[in-house]
């Protein structure tokens, strides 16, 4: 099974941005989990010419490998720029670009056709969790986005609930064992036993003095971190949490 911290920058974050992944990269040793950053389109090839310990990535992809899908990039492309990983299916993505998990599925099956590592993001909403439609929700979203050939060589699966995002929530541990728990045993059914080595990471308002508590739940494998990545005063003390796990 395979650690991992991932960050995901968002719409954040300038060349003069890059002085942090090259903060992070100084503070990484032999010890450290694998840790992936994903920037901006703007800084992909920059950020990739940094070299180091750090993993780049990109945070959405087109389903269709070129094409006239203006403003849109394809994995193929991304991976031109030396990233090796992108983002599938954040929430963000799902809400704001209305996307659907048919739609989220052709993208993953686009990455992994480039030979990119897919992160597909699934997560409840607020008003799913208090209706007790976590598991439903989130068994839905796997089936629904994740390929029939997804493998622990080309995919993670990283779970956000929507309402702990950037808003300071954290679920309890409990509830993150519930989720993590629920993951591997659907991804065991559907994929067999390479699911055992499928990273599974959380994501929500994870930050240093969380991350502990967070890494000693039983299939949580590392994290999707958001704002925290942005600095390696924030983000070093969370991989290096992930290293002890």
């Amino acid at each position: 099974m395979r650690k991992l911290a991932a960050g995901n920058w968002k719409m954040n974050g300038t060349r003069a941005s890059l002085s942090e992944v090259k903060a992070i990269n100084a503070e990484l040793d032999d010890t450290d989990p694998a840790v992936v950053i994903c920037p901006p389109v703007s800084l992909l090839i920059p950020a990739c010419d940094i070299g180091g310990k750090i993993g780049i990535g990109a945070q959405d992809c087109h389903m269709a490998s070129s094409g006239a899908h203006t403003g849109d990039i394809s994995a193929n492309q991304i991976a031109d720029t030396g990233a090796t990983y992108v983002i599938i299916g954040h929430s963000e993505r799902r809400t704001d670009h209305g996307e659907t998990s048919d739609m989220i599925k052709a993208k993953a099956q686009a990455a992994h056709k480039a030979g990119l590592i897919a992160i597909v993001c699934i997560g409840e909403t607020l008003a799913e969790r208090e209706a007790g439609e976590t598991l439903n929700v989130l068994g839905q979203q796997m089936s629904g986005s994740i390929p029939d050939v997804a493998t622990s060589q080309n995919t993670v699966i990283a779970y956000e609930p929507i309402w702990a995002i950037g808003t300071g929530l954290v679920p309890t541990l409990d509830q993150i064992d519930e989720a993590h728990r629920f993951m591997r045993a659907e991804l065991l059914t559907t994929l067999g036993a390479d699911a055992q080595n499928i990273s599974l990471l959380y994501g929500g308002s994870v930050k240093g003095s969380n991350a502990d508590d967070i890494f000693s739940v039983a299939d949580v494998d590392g994290a999707l971190v958001g704002g925290a990545s942005l600095s390696a005063h924030d983000f070093v003390p969370i991989i290096k949490a992930l290293s002890r796990a």
